[in-house]
């Protein structure tokens, strides 16, 4: 089940949405997931400036290496930094420990423009076929 207090991207990324314009940033369980077992995280640095959709950074597991797309504009505050040493917390706890950035949002009615857990969920079972 994927959290109602988070937002969803078509690319199966999610936003956190904070108080004052702070917001966390990861990938869902269903990426985790059909990554498998994560290996390594190329994330921007502190200060990188994001677009919504637009790529900012790199996963990799032992299956592939995927893009990863911001579902939010902003400027990243924070890399998780955890991932470096133990990138399989994205597998663990991709709503919890695997969070990828935390950022300081450019506007936050972007999150308008993503799906609500349920909205995700349709999504996810239209794409199932």
């Amino acid at each position: 089940m994927n959290p109602d207090d988070l937002r969803y991207s078509r690319e199966h990324e999610w936003v956190r949405i904070g108080p004052g314009g702070a917001a966390e940033v990861g990938i869902t369980a269903f990426a985790a997931e059909s990554l498998g077992d994560v290996v390594f995280v190329d994330l921007p640095a502190a200060g990188a400036a994001l677009t919504q959709f637009e790529k900012f950074g790199e996963i990799e597991s032992v299956k592939a290496v995927s893009d990863l797309f911001s579902p939010v504009s902003g400027s990243v505050t924070e890399a998780n930094g955890a991932l470096e040493g133990s990138p399989e917390l994205v597998n663990e706890g991709p709503y919890g420990e695997g969070w990828l950035l935390r950022v300081e949002l450019a506007d936050a009615s972007e999150a308008e423009a993503l799906m609500s857990a349920a909205e995700y969920e349709r999504f996810l079972a239209a794409e199932a076929g």
